[in-house]
């Protein structure tokens, strides 16, 4: 059967393990995380000299890698082998490299605990190695989350570290760095480390901790185009082409195009109440008020047609059917074409 990731992360917490792990999946952070785990914690540092073997997927080949697991221990109750970057490893796409791994996993050494990282694909289960593997050993698909789970994730990883967070921290976090799992994490280890115990993280702490500019940054320029603030959305996109390393024009689109999608979504809905849009828009309560009030800038006609600017501009950034440009021009003619007049 297939687990999630908290349910083997808490198994191994309690000394819970099993021969063979296959950890799968288009998310790389959950694989890490597991993979790190069992790296850092089912062994001692004296038991690692002898008993931890991490290999590489392209420079081994299954036979070698099954050999290193087929092996008994040395002064330890058990041994962990892992195999990172199991996707390159060429034997996994030939029929007797899985019919190795299908005997083996079929037949595991108990003493070891044979780790598979295979990032950014999974198998067919629907074939014999992938339901011997969903059968016989632990096997997790990390699967992406949904853009509107970010929030939910920040809010329990901070709570997990003793810590809290402010909804516009929290909202910070998610517009500026998306569902990266592996980033988000980073960024608030960095700002865990610059922090007591039970204190809240508020929008302050993200702007200096992660690096955002307190007055030049998307969120700024996102408010700025919501309230119709000409001057000021045309002052951050200045500060944005002198900066263009610190402040790339695609992520910028791709948020901008976001909150058009959502007040289309908001025009759209029958029940204009804070509840209903909280749950239409995907957002905080804290944030509706927000796009209600952008709304009255914004009508249908016009978010339509922004959210065709933004198509336009996000085409010539990426060079499609569009003279090369700076990113600089094409920001400062978008937020032209934004706040213009229908």
């Amino acid at each position: 059967m297939a687990y999630s990731p908290q349910q083997v992360l808490t198994a191994l917490q309690q000394k819970q393990y099993a021969p063979v792990y296959f950890l799968q999946g288009e998310e790389p952070y959950y694989i890490d995380l597991l993979t790190n785990y069992m790296e850092e914690n089912v062994l001692s540092a004296s038991e690692k000299d002898f008993n931890l073997t991490v290999v590489y997927g392209k420079e081994q080949t299954m036979s070698e890698i099954l050999t290193h697991a087929r092996r008994f221990p040395m002064g330890s109750e058990r041994q962990v082998v892992v195999v990172r970057e199991a996707q390159e490893l060429q034997d996994l796409n030939r029929e007797e490299g899985r019919k190795y791994l299908e005997a083996y996993v079929k037949s595991p050494q108990p003493a070891t605990l044979l780790v598979w990282a295979y990032k950014y694909k999974i198998l067919d289960v629907r074939r014999s190695l992938g339901r011997v593997l969903a059968q016989q050993a632990v096997l997790v698909h990390a699967k992406k989350i949904y853009d509107h789970q970010v929030a939910a994730w920040i809010t329990a990883y901070v709570r997990e570290r003793g810590l809290s967070i402010t909804e516009k921290a929290t909202w910070m976090l998610q517009e500026f760095i998306g569902s990266d799992l592996a980033r988000l994490a980073n960024e608030l280890n960095k700002i865990q480390l610059n922090l007591e115990q039970d204190t809240e993280i508020d929008d302050a702490m993200v702007q200096a901790y992660v690096g955002i500019s307190k007055t030049f940054n998307a969120f700024e320029l996102q408010k700025a185009l919501a309230q119709k603030d000409v001057m000021k959305a045309h002052q951050i996109v200045l500060h944005f082409e002198e900066n263009p390393r610190k402040n790339p024009a695609i992520p910028l689109v791709a948020l901008l195009f976001s909150f058009f999608s959502k007040l289309l979504l908001l025009h759209d809905a029958k029940d204009k109440s804070a509840p209903a849009l909280e749950k239409v828009l995907q957002v905080s309560p804290y944030f509706v008020r927000d796009y209600l009030l952008a709304a009255q800038c914004y009508p249908l006609s016009k978010v339509i047609e922004n959210i065709h600017h933004l198509h336009q501009a996000d085409l010539q950034l990426k060079g499609v059917d569009y003279p090369a440009t700076s990113e600089g021009k094409i920001l400062k003619e978008l937020v032209c074409k934004l706040v213009g007049r229908t």
